[in-house]
């Protein structure tokens, strides 16, 4: 079975390549004090799909190149685009 993972695109500058940051929380073995571990992952995203700020899942598969190993499963939940508007009015 592949590997699945959750996490969030912080990335989709490349051509059908985009970065996911997955956070996972590890319990320290003497102290038992939890604190978080985030990894960067590269996923080939072949329709281009996935934005910035979306939550994804993605799986292991074979080495597609150098860095990607991991392809994209499907989209979780589409990030929320916030509009800005500037006045261009003088005081």
């Amino acid at each position: 079975m592949a590997n699945l993972l959750t996490g969030t695109v912080v990335s989709d500058k490349r051509d059908k390549t985009i970065t996911v940051l997955v956070t996972t929380s590890k319990s320290h073995p003497i102290y038992h004090k939890k604190y978080t571990v985030s990894t960067k992952y590269v996923a080939h995203d072949e329709k281009n799909s996935a934005k910035n700020g979306d939550k994804v899942t993605i799986k292991s598969c074979r080495p597609i190149s150098k860095t990607k190993n991991f392809v994209l499963d499907k989209i979780i939940e589409k990030s929320q685009d916030l509009i800005v508007i500037k006045d261009d009015t003088e005081a």
